[in-house]
């Protein structure tokens, strides 16, 4: 089994919140993260590059023989066929930039000590936009998402039988329909015609739920009652979701479980959207939707008409919230209230339209050991650890604070 490492490179900055407590390669995009799409498609086990606060959990593993690849990097058939055919000590460069190598482990420590790149003989592929496509912003996740979920469903399905549905669903395209053992489907209707469904193992979808293609959900998430779900979104492990939603794609383990909108958004890990929770993603004025970027703390063109939200990981909103077009939500945030909130919400912000106190830390540490309780998970040492990072990094977007 190949040795894979999945480095961060500076897009990492460019994807938070999202990649604020994991490296960029953890982030789902499609049905598997983009370290599961390496592994399968290299038949290999892969760890991380990444920032020093976050190694702890995601700790590197060097080998005598290592793939190292831009952890930001969607792989496709051609520039997983190059990397293949990579020699010892070879790299893949595209503008110059390091998209793939194969080095020994000496040649790992000589640039882990920083020795120029260029020491390595350089395949340039600066001619062949086809071949790199990359998740270097939030929305990208989303806009990549329904090819990414035809791609993985072929990876997954090839050479195996589905379970079979039984005759409570209605459904269109069942060749393009894959349901994984345990999966339970009544009264539901599936129209794969327009791209594939994969149903995760032990995933739910309930009565009376309306889902078109292409559309994924992984293991023990649930679609609740008389759903609708369009096209280009993704359910992470045990999720819940209710209403409507179109291109949304949810990390895991995070709740939109009652009636209200949700388009064109990108959700963490453990949050929670609570009932008539709904998003904007076209403005009234049909412009193109600027969305808040971290490295250069200001709003930036994104170049899209439909953009709804992004929310980091432990973020939380009650009932009845209305989310404007094109708004961030940090880590471990708590909106509530009446209006709209500011298009960025910093981390462990505590309010909403009518303002903002801080979250304190201990209080969501409190607050994310209940939550992971109830899926039988713990918030371990370095969780802690790394949400106590964050609360101290995010201090500066908190400018009621000063």
């Amino acid at each position: 089994m190949k040795n894979l490492i999945l480095f961060d490179d500076e897009h990492w900055s460019s994807l938070l919140p999202l990649s604020y407590t994991k490296p960029v390669a953890a982030l789902r995009v499609g049905i598997l993260t983009i370290k599961e799409k390496w592994e399968k498609r290299l038949d290999g086990e892969a760890s991380y590059i990444t920032q020093d606060y976050l190694s702890t959990k995601f700790p590197i593993k060097i080998a005598d023989d290592n793939i190292v690849i831009s952890g930001s990097l969607l792989p496709n058939d051609k520039i997983v066929h190059l990397i293949k055919r990579l020699n010892n000590n070879e790299a893949i460069l595209y503008n110059d930039t390091l998209i793939a190598a194969r080095i020994d482990r000496k040649q790992f420590e000589l640039l882990a000590g920083d020795q120029n790149i260029s020491q390595l003989a350089g395949i340039d592929i600066s001619d062949e936009d086809d071949l790199v496509r990359r998740i270097q912003r939030p929305h990208d996740i989303f806009m990549a998402n329904a090819e990414a979920i035809e791609e993985d469903f072929l990876l997954l399905s090839k050479g195996r039988d589905s379970a079979t549905l039984n005759d409570t669903v209605r459904y269109s395209g069942l060749d393009n329909i894959f349901i994984e053992a345990g999966a339970k489907i009544n009264h539901a209707i599936l129209n794969a015609t327009t791209g594939p469904i994969y149903i995760g193992k032990d995933a739910e979808i309930m009565e009376g739920s309306v889902i078109r293609g292409p559309f994924a959900m992984c293991e023990n998430s649930v679609v609740k009652m008389a759903a609708k779900i369009y096209g280009g979104t993704t359910l992470g492990p045990y999720c819940k979701v209710g209403g409507e939603l179109n291109n949304v794609v949810i990390q895991g383990y995070s709740s939109k479980a009652h009636d209200g909108f949700l388009g064109n958004a990108v959700l963490g890990e453990w949050c929670n959207l609570g009932a008539d929770t709904n998003n904007s993603n076209l403005k009234n004025n049909y412009a193109p939707v600027k969305l808040y970027d971290y490295t250069t703390e200001r709003f930036e063109p994104t170049g899209l008409q439909f953009c709804g939200l992004i929310m980091g990981d432990h973020s939380k909103c009650g009932i009845n919230t209305m989310l404007n077009t094109g708004t961030v939500v940090g880590v471990s945030a708590n909106l509530f209230g009446s209006g709209f909130p500011r298009n960025f919400v910093p981390s462990f912000s505590w309010g909403g339209n009518s303002g903002y106190t801080t979250y304190k830390l201990e209080k969501q540490l409190e607050v994310a050991e209940i939550v992971m309780a109830r899926r039988n998970l713990s918030l371990d040492e370095e969780d802690r650890k790394i949400l106590g990072h964050v609360f101290h990094a995010s201090a500066k977007y908190r400018t009621w604070e000063s």
